[in-house]
């Protein structure tokens, strides 16, 4: 993971263009994994957004902390989480990130200060403002980050924690992937005013809308909203516009949006982009990314099969972190 004093040069290109398909290529394998029946219970994919998560943790340290949604594994892995935690834990292993206690809709890991997947709508959002608000109180020099979809902005816990934020000039990045369709609702038939960063740009907030989809202008975006917060500016929001290349999850048919909506969308993805920029202007070869292709492959491969080998939970650490330790079990 890049801090934010990063400058964009060939090298650094290529290295956002490999994690970009490095979660491309994880949840096309989740599909695989799905479909065997060795994931089980909901699972929502990050096909085409892969832009925003690798763009903002360029601007993060590893001091920052983070808060995502349930479409959270871009960002598990943006963040440095190992494939082999992220597997097993989908695979309720115990050597999992969160001990195979939390499937794929609650991925976490303290030491990268990743403070999960949240399966709850909008329920990052206060929690990002407890962690900001200790870091303020603390006098640490952090960021705390926080994805959510457009959807959440219908939430209540959205507009509390705008306000908060803004009026305790708390040490946050609000990120929203706008990827169009809350589980199956257009934002036409959900939002009144459509322009997302507007409502957050409401509370006093500095908000933008960018391309959410060209992860260039994520990371310039990030780094320069990160560089605002740490110099004592408040609570920045980017409205990041993208989309899903898949449904809502796994088990969503798909039927309130056109085929050819999708192919649009696929044309002008990240990866794409990305991949054709560096290919006109004579930075990367077909070749290249073939081998990028082959090493990321590799790296699954090696990652399921050794995330295959963990072990299941014995029954009898059932009630094993269900309380804290000295309390009330009654």
């Amino acid at each position: 993971m890049a801090n934010h004093k990063t400058h964009i040069t060939r090298e650094h290109l290529h290295y956002l263009l490999t994690e970009m398909i490095r979660i491309r290529r994880f949840e096309e394998a989740c599909v695989g994994l799905y479909n065997e029946q060795k994931i089980r219970g909901f699972l929502h994919l990050y096909n085409g957004e892969e832009a925003i998560s690798v763009g903002v943790m360029q601007a993060l340290t590893d001091e920052d902390a983070i808060l995502a949604t349930y479409r959270e594994h871009g960002h598990a892995l943006a963040r440095g989480i190992s494939m082999q935690s992220l597997f097993a834990e989908m695979f309720a292993k115990k050597e999992g990130c969160s001990g195979g206690r939390g499937g794929s809709m609650h991925l976490f890991d303290s030491e990268k200060r990743f403070y999960g997947g949240n399966a709850i709508v909008a329920g990052a959002l206060p929690l990002a403002v407890g962690l900001a608000m200790a870091d303020k109180k603390l006098k640490r020099n952090n960021v705390t980050c926080c994805f959510f979809g457009e959807g959440a902005v219908a939430e209540g816990e959205f507009h509390e924690s705008m306000n908060l934020a803004k009026l305790w000039q708390l040490p946050i990045l609000f990120v929203c992937e706008n990827n169009l369709y809350a589980m199956g609702t257009s934002l036409e038939l959900e939002e009144s005013n459509q322009q997302i960063y507007a409502k957050a740009a409401s509370y006093g907030i500095a908000a933008q809308q960018i391309d959410g989809m060209n992860v260039v202008d994520v990371e310039a975006a990030s780094q320069l909203a990160c560089q605002t917060i740490r110099n004592g500016a408040g609570p920045q929001f980017l409205e990041c516009r993208t989309y899903r290349f898949r449904g809502h999850s796994m088990f969503d048919s798909q039927q309130y949006r056109d085929k050819e909506e999708i192919q649009s969308w696929q044309k002008k993805g990240p990866i794409v982009q990305l991949s054709h920029w560096l290919q006109s202007n004579h930075q990367i070869s077909a070749d290249d990314i073939r081998a990028m292709e082959e090493r990321v492959d590799k790296e699954i491969d090696n990652a399921i099969n050794m995330a295959l080998l963990g072990h299941d939970e014995p029954v009898s650490d059932l009630h094993k972190h269900v309380y804290a330790e000295g309390g009330n079990h009654g």
